[in-house]
């Protein structure tokens, strides 16, 4: 699977580049032109990183951040400016960003940035994480291996089995999982979901997801 970018730009020529540009690059890319666009989306999608000009209509990029922010959404994210202050700075760390490139900016240099915040935030997205004796899971490339084996999981199988080993031992709504296993275009499945619990419970164990009651699913850690 690839890292998921979202990018608030509403330089339409410059966010067309940047897309091809992290699209050549193993990155799969949503684009939005104004505040309230990407509003809508970054309540629908999941996202690995966000990407967002400061400067755009109907509400600015550290704004929108800020408001996100209360929201509880955690994703990383790096703006893009213009503003060359430093309280524009500071207010843009304050804000939650955890990086910011100014205009104009090389691709390779964003590619740099991108990169090393993604390592920073997912600490074990280069790792591969240790179930138990029999199984682990490569979260970088989505590889579940159970007695040295690959197992070949659906997509969403995958992205269930990501989301639950970055949420152990925390119980997650359906909606919640809704929300980071779907696209937003898609409808959610809750016949669906319950096939994909049942099938990592056949490699993971029954007792390793537990069924929270009108809630939704726990993964427990050993």
């Amino acid at each position: 699977m690839k890292p998921k970018i979202f990018l608030l730009e509403d330089d339409i020529e410059l966010s067309n580049t940047v897309v091809q540009f992290l699209s050549a690059n193993n990155f799969e890319v949503v684009q939005s032109f104004d505040a309230q666009d990407a509003i809508e989306k970054l309540y629908e999608e999941h996202f690995d990183l966000l990407l967002l000009d400061v400067k755009v209509p109907i509400k600015n990029g550290i704004e929108l951040l800020k408001e996100i922010r209360q929201d509880g959404n955690e994703t990383p994210a790096i703006f893009i400016t213009s503003l060359h202050g430093v309280d524009d700075v500071t207010s843009g760390f304050e804000a939650g960003c955890d990086d910011y490139i100014r205009k104009p900016f090389a691709l390779k240099e964003l590619l740099a940035r991108i990169e090393a915040v993604i390592k920073r935030h997912y600490k074990s997205i280069d790792k591969i994480v240790r179930i138990d004796d029999r199984s682990s899971f490569d979260t970088l490339n989505f590889i579940l291996k159970v007695d040295g084996n690959r197992v070949s999981l659906k997509p969403k199988e995958d992205k269930l089995l990501a989301f639950f080993l970055q949420n152990q031992n925390k119980p997650l709504t359906k909606e919640e999982i809704f929300n980071n296993i779907w696209d937003y275009n898609e409808t959610p499945n809750e016949g669906s979901l319950r096939t994909f619990v049942k099938v990592l419970r056949k490699y993971l164990g029954k007792n390793r997801i537990e069924t929270i009651k009108d809630v939704g699913y726990r993964y427990v850690s050993e």
